[in-house]
């Protein structure tokens, strides 16, 4: 995965009706470090990694590239939100296409705020890399995340076997509602 090319980094903060998506600080890192060791999180995602391999290895500022969004909640991270130019996928309909990934914290799960944080940054895409398309694999047991793909207007693709499961590809065209 690549960064997504000539676009203005960063953004001004990206205020929603309750969130607000920012550039990463040093002040997340600890909310990095529980989102990468969370066994929930990660349930689909491969398992979780080490804490004490992510204390060690984490830079003082974690997802620091264009295209990272941490996802604010009340003043505290709750989430991260990543698009990254898929340059390289498994699956030949998603290269070269922008890719869109998220990990909220279990405790934010359940009330529209992957909705809401991720049709933000869909808007902002949409604003700085009009006509864009956008895809989304997650794998198809996850239900949650493929709710998440239908309410943002990501329509599937294909399915296809990966890492042990099948993995369900979407894709938004740059028309697509974000609701």
């Amino acid at each position: 995965m690549e960064d997504l090319g000539p676009v203005a980094w960063p953004p001004e903060p990206i205020t929603t009706e309750r969130l607000v998506l920012r550039e990463p600080e040093p002040r997340d890192r600890a909310t990095f470090v529980e989102l990468l060791a969370s066994p929930e999180v990660h349930t689909y995602l491969g398992g979780p990694r080490s804490r004490d391999e992510l204390e060690r290895d984490l830079p003082v500022v974690p997802g620091q590239w264009p295209g990272s969004f941490v996802v604010e909640l009340d003043g505290s991270m709750i989430g991260n939100i990543l698009l990254r130019r898929a340059t390289v996928h498994r699956r030949p309909a998603a290269v070269g296409k922008a890719d869109l990934g998220y990990l909220f914290l279990p405790r934010a799960w359940g009330f529209g705020y992957a909705t809401e944080a991720c049709a933000a940054a869909l808007g902002w895409l949409a604003g700085v890399l009009p006509g864009e398309p956008v895809v989304l694999t997650t794998q198809s047991a996850n239900v949650g995340s493929m709710r998440l793909a239908a309410k943002l207007g990501f329509t599937e693709v294909e399915r296809f076997e990966a890492w042990g499961a099948e993995q369900w590809l979407g894709m938004r065209s740059p028309a697509a509602p974000a609701s």
